[in-house]
């Protein structure tokens, strides 16, 4: 619980819903930038050089249970639903890579240490990667958010083959239906 609210049980009616600024129109099609990510499953990882098809959900932060939101979180179009977002990536993980998944990733800009908090909290069966210094964000110029003081990025979903965009989901909302709108997308269109 946060905030006395469930981080996995949301009213999206009651959330504003982000519109589609643009922000990500220059992904699909873009080489990804050789980056190390860490990893939560141990080293780094450098989306650019793995073969085959990837999917990359990436989202603001994960709420931690008993630290508040920041504040006006919910307020804040399209950042609210973290939790969901990663669990239903957990939930759909062995229809993903049935699909055609070589790997799944969740990327956001907190650090490994809250990341690995998240993974065993949530008992997700793919790796966090950080992004803490938004190296990976800004050299693909992904859209990104102001809360609080930090610089977050907005949330989407990426498929990567072979180190290149192939399509992006933005924005995403509501974010619990994000892996099966990739799910979908994958059968549809096998390599």
């Amino acid at each position: 619980m946060v905030d006395g609210r469930s981080l996995r049980d949301v009213d999206w009616s009651k959330l504003p819903a982000p519109e589609d600024d643009g922000a990500a129109a220059h992904l699909a099609g873009a080489h990804l930038a050789d980056v190390a990510l860490p990893s939560t499953a141990g080293g780094s990882v450098s989306l650019a050089k793995l073969a085959g098809r990837t999917v990359l959900f990436v989202y603001p932060m994960t709420g931690t249970p008993g630290v508040a939101l920041p504040e006006g979180w919910d307020a804040i179009p399209g950042a609210r639903g973290c939790t969901p977002h990663a669990c239903a990536f957990r939930d759909l993980h062995a229809e993903l890579t049935g699909a055609g998944a070589s790997a799944v990733f969740g990327l956001s800009t907190q650090t490994l240490e809250e990341q690995k908090a998240t993974v065993a909290r949530l008992h997700l069966p793919f790796p966090l990667l950080s992004d803490a210094d938004l190296a990976f964000a800004r050299a693909l110029s992904l859209p990104e958010m102001g809360v609080s003081g930090k610089t977050m990025i907005k949330r989407m979903a990426l498929i990567i083959d072979d180190g290149t965009v192939t399509h992006v989901f933005y924005p995403v909302f509501p974010p619990d239906r994000n892996a099966a709108d990739v799910l979908a997308w994958l059968k549809a269109n096998p390599r």
